[in-house]
């Protein structure tokens, strides 16, 4: 499956025209432990590597061009070892947490999240809350094919505009994270095109 999503800042009484007929699906809470290496070989990239809840997985971008051009994010995510060994060029057979110690990929961010989610028809609405005081919301929708991607752009655009939340684009947290502890950290990103 392919991630097509956009993270918005709200405003007041903006979650709660959103919620409005949507399915509440739950709350819960995670860990992330995202990894790179010193010279952020994977984050330049737009490539993020982390473990939720003390599982590995890896966010590779399907949409190269730069951040600019962007409407909205897409991700494949590998969740097997052997899929992310593969992608970073790893030992399939080895084992994936000493291989990427061996390699010098080490955490540059940990954060925790309290999530609350909706759906509404096929959008999946998250509300979090992290840890260093950062609250996000996301639009996403899941396709099945890259040939989806572009129609999955224009339904989140347009439902950010219904609801009246299409001019207020944000970082999502693991960006807001860098961008707050790790200035070294964000000017890569920025010189990288990977933010702006």
């Amino acid at each position: 499956m392919i991630e097509v999503e956009k993270n918005f800042d709200l405003r007041p009484g903006d979650k709660e025209r959103l919620i409005r007929n949507a399915e509440f699906v739950g709350r819960k809470s995670f860990t992330d432990v995202y990894y790179d290496t010193p010279n952020f070989s994977l984050t330049r990239r737009d490539y993020w590597l982390r473990t939720r809840n003390g599982k590995f997985e890896l966010k590779v971008p399907l949409n190269q061009e730069g951040i600019n051009s962007r409407k909205t994010d897409q991700y494949k995510e590998l969740e097997t070892d052997e899929e992310i060994a593969r992608k970073l060029n790893l030992n399939v057979k080895a084992v994936l947490p000493a291989q990427l110690a061996d390699k010098v990929y080490k955490p540059f961010a940990t954060i925790t999240t309290a999530r609350e989610t909706y759906r509404k028809g096929d959008f999946h609405l998250d509300f979090d809350e992290t840890d260093f005081g950062f609250s996000t919301f996301e639009a996403e929708l899941m396709v099945k094919d890259i040939s989806e991607v572009s129609a999955a752009e224009s339904k989140i655009i347009e439902f950010a505009k219904v609801h009246g939340i299409s001019g207020t684009e944000a970082h999502g947290k693991v960006i807001e994270h860098i961008f707050r502890r790790n200035p070294e950290h964000y000017k890569v990103l920025l010189e990288a095109g990977v933010v702006e």
